[in-house]
């Protein structure tokens, strides 16, 4: 109910605010979508499909950034990966190098060390480098992050789950959540090798008391076409403390298929 709620009033205090300040907000995007296969070790070994959407809009000095990222695997027909991420950004450009921000974002995974979790915060960025080839980014703020502990059972020696006398499974973690003050960083770089090749490596660390999380993906795309081309890419997840049963490092290699949308 709580994240339903949050969701709820960021959805609805966004769509108002974007409609009187920005008029119509359904022209003028550009971005990409991304159908891919990924490779995963870690928490589980899974070949998966996934499917991505980044969009930007820009209006002045303000600029909308949306991505969603929707994976699934299964082995046997039994599904070994399920993951939901959605984000949303909006800036406000100060000069020609010093904007602002804010933003959320929101995951829900069925295998990793954490089930579910959120963060809303805001900050600033700065245009380290702006003309191409190199262009860079980087952004620092604080806001409010929480993220539920995934329940792993009690395993025995030989790896099957422990039964209790009455037959059910104890858990080693009890599905904690915890609500905290959160500090962000985070790293946009990008390289234009030529008109048909690039290259980027994004970072962010996320740090809170409980748990800092932090993930890196780099990634070389290649033109085909005008509007399609293809991309591998590599990810590191990392939180530095992950719940008992889990391991807190997951990575992930990605080969897939671009559009660009324009």
């Amino acid at each position: 109910m709580k994240k339903t709620l949050l969701l709820s009033i960021c959805a609805l205090a966004f769509s108002t605010s974007a409609h009187a300040q920005f008029g119509n907000l359904n022209s003028g995007w550009s971005g990409e979508g991304s159908l891919s296969g990924s490779v995963t070790t870690g928490n589980t070994d899974t070949t998966d499909i996934g499917l991505g959407l980044k969009l930007e809009k820009e209006d002045g000095p303000w600029r909308h950034k949306f991505n969603a990222l929707w994976d699934r695997g299964s082995v046997d027909g039994d599904a070994t990966r399920r993951r939901i991420d959605l984000g949303y950004q909006i800036d406000r450009d100060i000069n020609e190098r010093l904007y602002i921000y804010g933003n959320g974002d929101y995951y829900t995974d069925d295998f990793g060390a954490f089930q579910d979790g959120w963060y809303i915060g805001g900050g600033a960025g700065y245009h380290v480098l702006k003309d191409e080839p190199i262009t860079w980014d980087i952004e620092g703020g604080a806001g409010f992050r929480s993220q539920q502990q995934q329940d792993f059972p009690t395993l025995d020696a030989a790896g099957l789950p422990v039964l209790a006398a009455d037959g059910v499974t104890p858990l080693l973690t009890n599905g904690l959540t915890e609500d905290e003050f959160a500090l962000r960083g985070f790293s946009d770089f990008d390289y234009q090798f030529n008109e048909n090749v690039a290259f980027y490596n994004d970072t962010e660390v996320l740090w809170a008391s409980s748990d800092t999380y932090i993930w890196n993906e780099s990634g070389v795309t290649a033109k085909l076409t005008e509007n399609i081309s293809a991309r591998a890419s590599f990810r590191v997840d990392h939180h530095t403390n992950p719940p008992v049963g889990s391991v807190g490092t997951d990575t992930t290699t990605r080969f897939g298929i671009v559009y660009a949308i324009k």
